[in-house]
Formats: C-alpha cells, sequence, structure tokens
C-alpha cells in the first residue's frame, strides 16, 4: 500500500471518489476497455472533477484520492494500465517520464498510519455526511491561516495580562510550527501535550496540526502511573510539559518514559531554567516560514484523547478534523457566535469539552479568554477585567462559585450565555446562576467519542436549557432503548442512550472488544448514559448504567437520590455507588463532602428520603465521609475510586 493511504481509506471514500470521477465509466464499448486513449480525454471531458477537485471536497490530498481512485477503478475496469489512467483522471495524458510513485511524496511514519488505519467509519455514513456536508476540509490551521489574513488585528487569545491578535499567534504557530518540524516530526506523529489552559497549550496545538501532526492530551492533574499509560500506549514521539505541577515532577518522569520508551525522542519543557536532556519550549519558536508539503487535510486524524476513567480503564479515541469539525461550524450559528465574541473555558484544553469550545472560538474568528486554573475569585476578577460574552464551565464550577459568594459580588453583565456540561445539572443551581449573572443558561451533553451530542442554545426558551441538555446537535441523531432488548422505547422512558452521526468517533484505537461492545449493526454508538428524551426531542441524563444499583434483584438509578441530597446547603458533593454484597449482590454507600463545620449521619439522611416519598429499598445503607471527592479534569465523581478506597479499608 502507498504510503498516506490504508485500506480503510480505499473502503471509506474509494466509492465516493469513483462516483465523483473522470474515470467512471462501465458502458459496453468503453474506451477504457480497448485503451482509446484520445477517445478517452475527449469522452471524459466535462464528464466528472479533476482529482484535485474532488481532493477539496472530500476532505483528501490529491494523490491520496489518485491512489484510491486507481485501486477502486482496477476493481471495476479489470484492467492493468492503472497508470496510464492515474493521470488521465487529473484530465492529463500519460506521460512516463512524469510519473511519480505516491509514497515517495506521502512520507508517514508507521505508527502514524497505523492511527489512519483505526479510522474505519462507515462508508455509507460517510458518504451521507459528504453529500449533506457536515463533512469538509476544514482543518484548524486553515480557519488560524484565514482569520491571520482577514481580521489581522483581532484579538485570538486574551489572559489576565496580555492581548494576542490573530497576525500575532499565527506568527507564533509558525515559529513553533518550523522548530517542531526541525525535530524530525512530521505527518501522522503523535505529540503529547500536559499544560494547563495558557496561550503556549494553543499554539502548540495548531502548531501540531500544521505539519499534520496529532496532539494527544495528558490532564494536569496526572502523575507518573498515568502519564507512563499514555505515553506508552500512545506512541508518542515529544511531549510538551511544565518543569513540575504542583508536588508532580513532570519533566524527571517524562525524560524517564524517553529512556523506556523507544518511540519517544523528545521532551520539550516550558520555564526559565534549563533541565538537562529536555528541549526548551522557547528554543523552537524559530522565525521561519514553515514549508510543509504534506498539509494537513479533513480526513487526517488531528486528536489522540483518552476516556476519562471513572468506571474503568482509559480507551484511546482517534479523532479527525471531518468528524470533529462540523460539529463546531455548526455550533457557532447555533450559539449565534461571532469575532466580537469573547469565549472563557472553565473546563481544561485537555479535555475535548474545553476543546470543542475553542474550536468554536477559533471557527468564528472570536478570542479565547484564558484561565490557567479553576479558582473562584480568580475566574470572577477575570471575567470583570475580560469581559467574556460565553463561558463554558461545569455545575461544580457554579457550585464553588455560589459557595465562594462570587456570583452575588462580582459583574457577570457582559456574559451573554453560559454552558454547562460533564455532570449533571440541577435545575435549582442552573436558577441561582442565571438570576445572580443575568446569562441565559445553556446545558450541553457529550463525550470524548462525539463532543457535542446534543445541546439547549440561547434563542430557544431557557426552560429547555434549565430542565435538559437540548435536542440533538446538527448533524447527529439520538434515541433510547431498553438496554436488554436493545429496541427504541416511547418519549419520557428511561434507558440507555445511543448516538449515531457526523461527530462520533470512527472507534477506538487497539481495542476491538472495546469496539464490537460500544457499536450497534446498524452504526449506533452505545453511550453508557441512562437518559429520556421527551416529547420535544430534548434529552434528559439520568445517570450511568454502572452506577445502577442491582439490590436483591431489584435495580434503581441512584441519581434521584444524589440530586435529592444536594438540595441540603450543608453538602458540595454526593455520590452513591453500589458496593458488593453477600446476600442482596450490592447494596448503596453514600459518600459526602461536606462544607466546613457541617455534619449528617446516615438517619439523618435516610429521614431527610423518607420526608420526599423515597422508597426505603432505595435509601442507602451505608456512609462514608471524604474529605475531597476524587474527580476527572471536568469534576466528574471517579466512583470505582471510591470503591476501591472503600475496599481497601474493610
Amino acid at each position: 500500500m502507498a504510503y498516506g493511504v490504508t485500506q480503510q481509506m480505499i473502503d471509506t471514500y474509494g466509492e465516493i471518489i469513483f462516483k465523483l470521477s473522470l474515470n467512471k465509466q462501465t458502458r459496453i464499448g468503453d474506451p477504457v476497455r480497448e485503451l482509446d486513449f484520445d477517445e478517452i480525454a475527449q469522452q471524459r471531458a466535462g464528464s466528472g472533477l479533476t482529482d484535485e477537485e474532488i481532493a477539496a471536497r472530500i476532505g483528501l490530498l490529491p494523490e491520496q484520492v489518485s491512489v484510491v481512485r486507481v485501486f477502486i477503478e482496477r476493481k471495476y475496469h479489470r484492467i492493468d494500465q492503472h497508470r496510464m489512467l492515474f493521470h488521465l483522471g487529473g484530465g492529463k495524458r500519460w506521460k512516463k517520464d512524469r510519473y511519480q510513485d505516491p509514497k515517495e511524496r506521502l512520507k508517514i511514519r508507521d505508527d502514524g498510519m497505523a492511527l489512519r488505519a483505526a479510522l474505519t467509519f462507515n462508508p455509507d455514513r460517510a458518504a451521507i455526511y459528504l453529500e449533506q456536508e457536515l463533512w469538509n476540509n476544514d482543518t484548524l490551521s486553515g480557519w488560524l491561516t484565514r482569520y491571520a489574513a482577514e481580521t489581522p488585528d483581532t484579538s485570538a487569545i486574551i489572559t489576565s495580562t496580555e492581548r494576542v491578535s490573530y497576525e500575532q499567534l499565527k506568527n507564533k504557530v509558525d515559529c513553533l510550527t518550523c522548530g517542531l518540524m526541525g525535530l524530525g516530526l512530521g505527518k501522522g506523529d503523535i505529540v503529547a501535550v500536559q499544560l494547563p489552559n495558557i496561550q503556549e497549550f494553543l499554539i502548540a496545538y495548531l502548531a501540531i496540526g500544521s505539519f499534520g501532526g496529532v496532539m494527544q492530551t495528558i490532564h494536569m492533574p496526572y502523575a507518573k502511573a498515568d502519564i507512563e499509560f499514555l505515553l506508552e500506549h500512545a506512541k508518542a514521539r515529544a511531549v510538551i510539559c511544565l518543569p513540575a505541577f504542583k508536588e508532580i515532577p513532570t519533566v524527571q518522569i517524562m525524560l524517564e518514559c524517553k529512556q523506556k520508551y523507544a518511540a519517544l525522542e523528545h521532551v520539550v519543557v516550558l520555564g526559565p531554567e534549563t533541565v538537562t536532556g529536555a528541549i526548551e519550549f522557547s528554543s523552537l519558536m524559530a522565525e521561519h516560514t514553515p514549508v510543509i508539503g504534506n498539509p494537513p487535510v479533513g480526513a487526517d486524524p488531528y486528536l489522540l484523547l483518552y476516556t476519562s476513567g471513572t468506571t474503568s480503564n482509559p480507551k484511546a479515541v482517534p479523532l479527525t478534523y471531518q468528524n470533529m469539525m462540523s460539529n463546531s461550524r455548526l455550533s457557532v450559528d447555533k450559539f449565534q457566535v461571532t469575532n466580537d465574541d469573547r469565549i472563557l473555558s472553565v473546563a481544561p484544553f485537555s479535555h475535548l469539552y474545553g476543546l470543542h469550545s475553542y474550536h468554536i472560538t477559533l471557527c468564528a474568528g472570536a478570542a479565547a479568554v484564558l484561565l490557567p486554573a479553576f479558582a473562584p475569585p480568580e475566574m470572577a476578577q477575570l471575567v470583570e477585567t475580560a469581559r467574556p460574552t460565553a463561558i463554558f464551565l461545569g455545575p461544580a464550577h457554579a457550585i464553588a462559585l455560589q459557595n465562594a459568594d462570587i456570583l452575588d459580588k462580582h459583574d457577570f453583565s457582559s456574559v451573554r450565555f453560559s454552558v454547562f456540561s460533564g455532570a449533571y445539572c440541577p435545575p435549582d443551581l442552573l436558577r441561582t446562576y442565571h438570576s445572580r449573572t443575568g446569562s441565559i443558561v445553556c446545558q450541553l451533553w457529550g463525550m470524548t467519542e462525539l463532543a457535542a451530542g446534543t445541546y439547549s442554545y440561547p434563542d430557544q426558551d431557557m426552560e429547555v436549557g434549565i430542565n435538559s441538555a437540548g435536542p440533538a446537535a446538527p448533524g447527529n441523531e439520538i434515541r433510547v432503548v431498553d438496554p436488554e432488548a436493545d429496541e427504541p422505547v416511547s418519549a419520557d422512558t428511561e434507558g440507555e442512550l445511543q448516538v449515531r452521526g457526523s461527530s462520533v468517533f470512527p472507534g477506538y484505537l487497539d481495542n476491538p472488544q472495546a469496539n464490537a461492545d460500544a457499536f450497534t449493526d446498524d452504526g449506533w454508538f452505545r453511550t453508557g448514559d441512562l437518559a429520556m428524551i421527551n416529547q420535544g426531542g430534548n434529552l434528559k441524563i439520568t445517570g450511568r448504567i454502572k452506577d445502577v444499583i442491582n439490590r436483591g434483584g431489584v435495580k434503581y438509578n441512584p441519581a434521584e437520590i444524589e440530586e435529592i441530597l444536594l438540595t441540603d446547603p450543608k453538602f458540595v458533593m454526593v455520590a452513591i455507588a453500589p458496593v458488593p454484597d453477600a446476600s442482596l449482590g450490592e447494596r448503596a454507600c453514600c459518600f459526602v463532602q461536606m462544607n466546613p463545620g457541617e455534619s449528617t449521619d446516615l438517619e439523618d439522611i435516610c429521614f431527610l428520603l423518607k420526608n420526599k416519598n423515597i422508597s426505603k429499598n432505595k435509601w442507602p445503607e451505608r456512609l462514608i465521609m471524604v474529605d475531597e471527592m476524587p474527580l476527572t479534569p471536568t469534576r466528574k465523581v471517579i466512583k470505582n475510586r471510591l470503591i476501591e478506597q472503600l475496599q481497601k479499608t474493610t
């Protein structure tokens, strides 16, 4: 197989290319069969698209289109003159001395090709997304180049101390692109990044994408074991990090990984001090314009993310520009974002929710307001100085702002709308946030595997956003099925949420069993979330299937209990998880984090639930007080870690 093309690419795009190409005739007596090249050239004039035109439409390089077309044409024409057809398809006569094998032009390392080979989109679905123009050839570097040319002086990044224009951002990205390519990095190479929400993160992200690389994110709290697993599994060639984060000696861990893993060749570190064995980030900012012979295109992978692992080990999720950029581009229209907007993501950029907010920002040519780490006072101060027009956050952030009495003491009047995601959002919390900030409240449901699956948006009735995560995002479909029968259920009935659409990932990397479990035969992704869809088509997440408690054969979702307990102001966080029981199979254990000076006991909790008319079989039977809940970077409670800690103490 020629470099830059996989069998999966042929399977996904082959028929589409054949349909659009100049070489698709199959009539009896067709000159192709007789190799009458003069007649072929005349007959095909104006009967199809050139390879360059097809490439621009479907998001491949012209060379890739040519190779794919040759393979599919040989299937139909059954001739060995494919090299002659190679140039004919582009409207050119065959000249042997002009032929260059595509593998001499498209050089991608084996690891990069292995990642490409994992992109197994259903060909029929891919054709639909292309025909409906949900997929196109958009890339991050393309958006950046556009706005650097059209609105060079518009703010691209706003921090507490600095404003960076689109022209300045483009220059910084070009410099780092040259530096990374100078290390020998190229298309398909994976570069890991462990940085907070600072401008260097975005510069690195855009630079990696500019030469066709793939960024792997590593969450800031991750320590040695997590980092080692991710770098080894991804086969990252380089990593960009801080010298240290809190008590974690980050760069030393990365250097140890470099000695252990053959794929990891470069450790790049931010900071003023030289670290032996590491490359200084600033030293890579070379003042040159990058020359990229194999630029990124829509069908390329550009992100390798890992699931948060709240109930299982992380799984690798490869994402392409095509299945992500349309999700962002269409969100721009729904949220009515323009280049006058300033968007603050409280969620980390290491998570797809945070990155999705940045994709919307970049697609619209708006400004990203950067908050390196969440703390209520610092966030409030940034809101007053940077004046963001939109905020992407989680319910835990709003609770922290409310508990710190921030919302009443600071000016949030610039915030036109706020998007909540990452965990269950109590309606009372959203109403309070709205009343104190004046911001329109929206909800978004998404996953690493599909970005924004559903969301409400500002020009809807706000009650939709308060009580649900809105309808399916453009390009996606949602349904709720009976988890046991795998059949759709009626409106307002709880079941497992399934999604199909243009933003859904193609499958986990190197995990065939997970892929078999994750997808139905007709291409629906099993999310593992419990949900209901109301008569208006709006989604309400009710819990996780794995959180369901099976007490003596009677199953129930503890999310309802958690919601009730969270109405009591003495609780900061509540999580109810199943723990093994010899007689009943499982019992419910309630983990609580209290506000300072507050206390409770199991009797108090049961009394509260009794007054809410909750059946006794749903009452928790054990209570564990925790100083701090284990959370994902998006502040979801990691229930399996709570259970593991409990098991270690019993």
